[in-house]
């Protein structure tokens, strides 16, 4: 198993770099066939950047992750199963890159993501109605079973459309894709239990092999195509970081926390006004800061600077304990950083409000 036992060798190192060379050379011939083929995101009252700018690069994230998936499999026998994870993830993209090229209707891709969530969610299902059809008289067991699928089907679901709405300002998807891969990439190596953290670890190589064509200035777009992928990841390692018996099983709400709030909490807020939620819009904490005036660096900044001085704190006090020892519930403080994440949320877009009603007032003067 040198890929578990070893994983800071040369050869992991290597590994990395194939996947983030292969991303970027796939978001490079993206950028061009979009430019070629007039695929474009054009400037707008919803849209947050000035200026023409390609989408779609973002398959260069999923042509490197699906490549990754086939690597390692070949390399070690027992990542081997982790090949049915092909066919829900190049679901999720495929119904991407069409919209990327002509708008779906929204049921339709709702349709897909179901479908692929399912899918990936099999060996459950199918453990689920084996247990039924051996005992069934084990209702209680069917039924919390049943429960919990539920519940991973609609963190997938959500997170696949949840990263798609948070996708709207330079690099900022990207930066936290990264950090929540790597996040839950080191807490399945920690204690070298978790056999998914060299899969982690490339998904998140992918994501930075996109990042110079979107950080600091967006040369291209992730497009569909990318933002319902890397959610889709982000879910799938999530929930293979809740499995482990070792590490705290929250770590990956609290990791994603910045995003979780934003969209959730403003899709609440659209929904109670009797909005289309679905519908593009800039109200997200992030668009309106950079309605506020501050360029989109700054806002990057402002929640890379969460993760780092909040989230990071938090998970490595969930996680810390003597080796051996069962890990922290995490509950009490997952509660607590998403009070906190919420009174930011609150005061953020209230601060921005009454920035961009100063600017329109002194526009008028």
């Amino acid at each position: 198993m040198f890929w578990y036992s070893e994983p800071w060798t040369l050869r992991y190192w290597l590994w990395l770099a194939a996947a983030f060379a292969l991303s970027a050379a796939v978001a490079w011939a993206a950028l061009h066939y979009a430019l070629r083929h007039a695929l474009l995101d054009l400037p707008g009252r919803r849209r947050s950047h000035a200026a023409p700018t390609p989408r779609g690069a973002g398959i260069g994230i999923v042509v490197a992750a699906l490549a990754s998936i086939f690597a390692l499999a070949h390399a070690v026998p027992a990542a081997a199963p982790e090949l049915r994870l092909c066919i829900p993830i190049a679901l999720v993209a495929a119904i991407g890159w069409i919209d990327d090229h002509r708008p779906l209707p929204v049921l339709l891709r709702l349709g897909v993501h179901c479908l692929a969530v399912a899918i990936f969610l099999q060996p459950l299902l199918a453990a689920m109605f084996h247990l039924t059809a051996s005992a069934p008289w084990l209702d209680t067991t069917f039924w919390q079973s049943a429960g919990i699928i539920a519940l991973l089907g609609f963190v997938c679901i959500w997170s696949i459309n949840l990263h798609n709405f948070m996708d709207g300002i330079d690099g900022l998807l990207a930066l936290q894709t990264i950090f929540v891969l790597v996040a839950m990439a080191v807490l399945c190596q920690r204690y070298g239990n978790n056999p998914h953290d060299m899969q982690i670890a490339l998904w998140a190589a992918a994501v930075a092999g996109f990042l110079p064509f979107n950080f600091p200035r967006a040369r291209a777009f992730m497009g569909d195509v990318g933002s319902g992928s890397v959610g889709f990841l982000i879910a799938i390692a999530v929930i293979w970081q809740n499995s482990s018996p070792y590490s705290a099983a929250l770590s990956g709400i609290v990791a994603a926390s910045a995003f979780v709030t934003d969209a959730s909490g403003t899709l609440l807020s659209r929904m109670l006004c009797g909005r289309r939620w679905y519908r593009a819009h800039r109200e997200h904490l992030y668009q309106w800061m950079a309605r506020a005036g501050m360029s989109h660096a700054r806002v990057v900044a402002g929640y890379m600077a969460w993760n780092l001085l909040v989230v990071v704190p938090v998970l490595y006090w969930m996680n810390l304990r003597p080796f051996g020892a069962p890990p922290k519930p995490g509950a009490v403080a997952t509660l607590g950083i998403y009070a906190l994440a919420i009174i930011v949320w609150i005061c953020g877009k209230r601060w921005c409000l009454y920035k961009v009603k100063s600017k329109k007032r002194y526009g008028l003067a």
